[in-house]
């Protein structure tokens, strides 16, 4: 992909950008179903949606960095942590 040598660093730096964009676009990343959404919902009017196409962006890049990690043995934490009392 792009070279990433500092896996915990760099996601750490995007995860932050994806809650930030987020919030500003009330995406609730603990729901599964609005981050698939909008992954697979892509609308023609996003290009005037700023945020919204970046948390787009960003999320296939996070995709892409995880499967990266796995391929070469890590595990890459989760994007939203699970709240306390529940298991993983």
């Amino acid at each position: 992909m792009s070279g990433f040598e500092h896996y915990d660093r760099e996601l750490r730096d995007l995860d932050n950008e994806i809650h930030r964009y987020a919030a500003l676009c009330g995406v609730n990343l603990a729901n599964r179903h609005e981050v698939d959404a909008c992954l697979r919902n892509h609308h023609a009017g996003w290009a005037d949606d700023k945020a919204r196409e970046s948390l787009h962006g960003l999320l296939i890049l996070r995709i892409k960095l995880e499967a990266e990690m796995i391929a070469l043995g890590f595990s890459p934490p989760p994007l939203v942590r699970p709240a306390a009392g529940q298991s993983t």
